[in-house]
């Protein structure tokens, strides 16, 4: 109940909309009751089953005197016209009563459009801007299928579940309610007989719909790895057809495509449920007030024949609302589940964007680490273990070691992708947490290892829509880029930068630094995965991209290291030493091994 209080609170900013469509559900409602309890009087006057009313009552707030100046309207066009004339007017009165709740009907859909549109509108645009906030954990820790789920099926089950849903949200309880209102005044003891049946059958409902709620939640999650292992399998076409390992994939695939059968198969079940179980329940309840209607009748307990079956329509049409609530009631649960999931998005920790924060617009000195360790969640031993280490301003540095030792990680507390679980990181002498994160980052330019752009052109790639050509141009001139580039001019440049070659992409990474200028580089070894005329264009690239600048070069490859200022040795987490290529090869072991082993190689 909580999450659903939660979900519409996305109304609010629309209350104007919120508050025409209750005024022409009122009305639709009104107007369907007007129709269905002015027939039987007229018809009991038309036929002389009670005697006409012909003069008029004195007022007063009452039930008795707006029925009584109800029969004696009718009374009078009876006298006046003549019976044949009087039922012609009232046909023409029923006409138009029907044209106006239909109106009216129409008018509560025009404006619940915008509505339902704007509400899932407002949750995808909340949900990515709170996606491209988050910390880099959050990606380590959920699987990208899930997420990608989250704001498909997700957000596609809400709009059907709850949207759709939303009309008879509000409809169906004004519906039960001023029908029973109208019931109440023909008979109270009746009427609460009623209450007491539809509460039951609501309750009754309930406890299916709880059910359903847990299976939806499970298929959500069954849906999203689902998807994550067909983006594995799009992304790492090449890996499975040259491994021959379709099989073991499909089994992979076919294993997760059971469970989703099998899960939906039970949730479908029960969803379909609700359509025969609250007919069955509909009619058992029909059949027992006309069982404790008909005694009160018979018995002369305060019940006419006529007002019974007036009674009895008005119930007929309590009905359908009471069905189709308790089928958006099944809807609902099922589409809370995937609020929920949704949630876990919206609620999670974001980056500390703060603008309050002081602002930095350069670095004079240096950035250093004191006892700087990191622990992963998921992990109880450290990746980092009391780093202590000083990078100067204007110095080449580079990190070397075996894999897990360390290296990435680093990289990732100094540019504040994650924080230090204990020491601190300091530039200048002040703690980075001073800083904004916005300011403080727009002192690095990362160059990954792995080439990572987006399906645009190439001036969008390196500006982010900041467009400049003259400096676009000089970046691509620095990335060795600007002839590929000027080819493909506006064309978008494929999924992934698809349509590039290897080296394409990594230059035009560089170039995406050269852009922005940073004062220092970071750099996970750019070259590593390219062949000899590739990576002899790159070296070129990043030899120019690193003049003037302070650089953290990440380094697999040693031999394209050796003339840094400082050459830093990771192992299990600590730095185990540093110093120039020349010093490490001449006194530490693990160095000339790693060196050797290269050299040979």
């Amino acid at each position: 109940m909580n999450s659903y209080l939660t979900l519409l609170r996305h109304i609010l900013p629309h209350k104007k909309l919120v508050f025409l469509f209750t005024v022409f559900s009122v009305l639709t409602v009104l107007f369907s009751l007007v129709s269905l309890v002015m027939l039987v009087p007229f018809l009991e006057l038309l036929f002389d089953k009670t005697p006409m009313v012909l003069s008029q009552p004195n007022f007063n707030f009452s039930k008795t005197y707006f029925i009584d100046s109800f029969y004696y309207f009718l009374s009078t066009q009876i006298q006046q016209s003549g019976k044949v004339a009087a039922l012609g007017f009232f046909c023409g009165v029923v006409c138009v009563v029907f044209l106006l709740k239909n109106l009216f009907r129409y008018l509560a859909l025009y404006v619940l459009a915008p509505l339902r549109n704007h509400m899932i509108y407002d949750l995808r645009d909340a949900m990515y801007r709170r996606l491209v906030q988050l910390p880099i954990s959050y990606f380590q820790k959920n699987n990208k299928g899930d997420i990608l789920t989250k704001f498909t099926s997700d957000l596609s089950e809400i709009e059907y579940s709850i949207i759709n849903t939303l009309e008879t949200s509000i409809q169906s309880p004004l519906n039960i309610i001023l029908f029973l209102a109208a019931m109440l005044t023909m008979s109270a003891k009746l009427t609460l007989f009623v209450f007491a049946m539809i509460l039951f059958m609501a309750l009754f409902i309930g406890r299916i719909g709880k059910s359903l709620k847990k299976e939806s939640i499970e298929g959500k999650e069954v849906t999203g790895r689902l998807t994550s292992i067909l983006d594995e399998s799009i992304y790492g076409i090449k890996i499975i057809q040259s491994f021959f390992v379709q099989n073991w994939i499909y089994a992979k695939f076919s294993r997760e495509n059971k469970n989703y059968f099998e899960t939906y198969n039970r949730m479908y079940r029960k969803r379909d449920l609700s359509s025969p179980l609250t007919e069955f329940l509909a009619i058992t309840v029909v059949c027992i007030v006309l069982w404790f209607g008909g005694q009160i009748v018979l018995n002369n307990e305060g019940l006419t024949a006529s007002n019974f079956i007036a009674f009895m329509v008005v119930f007929s049409q309590l009905i359908p609302p009471a069905k189709s609530f308790s089928s958006a009631f099944y809807e609902i649960k099922k589409g809370m589940a995937s609020y929920e999931r949704i949630l876990t998005i919206l609620k999670a920790e974001t980056v500390d964007l703060r603008t309050n924060k002081n602002s930095i617009a350069s670095f004079s000195e240096s950035i250093e680490l004191k006892d700087a360790s990191y622990l992963y969640e998921s992990s109880e031993n450290f990746a980092l273990k009391n780093i202590n280490f000083k990078f100067e301003k204007g110095k080449k540095y580079a990190l070397v070691g075996q894999s897990g030792a360390g290296k990435s990680t680093l990289l990732d507390l100094i540019l504040g992708f994650s924080q230090p679980s204990n020491g601190a990181i300091y530039i200048d002498g002040n703690s980075i947490g001073e800083f904004s994160l916005e300011s403080y980052r727009s002192l690095f330019g990362l160059v990954p290892q792995e080439s990572i752009l987006f399906n645009d052109t190439v001036e969008n790639n390196l500006s982010f829509g900041l467009a400049d050509r003259d400096k676009s141009n000089r970046a691509l001139i620095i990335g060795n880029a600007l002839e590929f580039a000027q080819k493909i001019s506006q064309l978008p440049i494929g999924e992934r930068g698809g349509k590039l070659s290897g080296g394409e992409k990594q230059r035009l990474t560089i170039s995406r630094v050269a852009f922005r200028n940073p004062e220092i580089v970071l750099m996970d070894e750019a070259t590593s995965a390219l062949d000899s005329q590739n990576e002899s264009e790159v070296q070129m690239a990043l030899n120019e991209l690193l003049k003037n600048k302070t650089s953290i070069i990440i380094a697999h490859r040693l031999s394209t290291v050796k003339n840094s200022d400082c050459i830093i040795l990771m192992d299990k987490g600590e730095i185990k030493n540093y110093g120039t290529h020349d010093q490490l090869y001449a006194s530490d072991d693990l160095y000339k091994k790693m060196v050797d082993l290269q050299s040979l190689g």
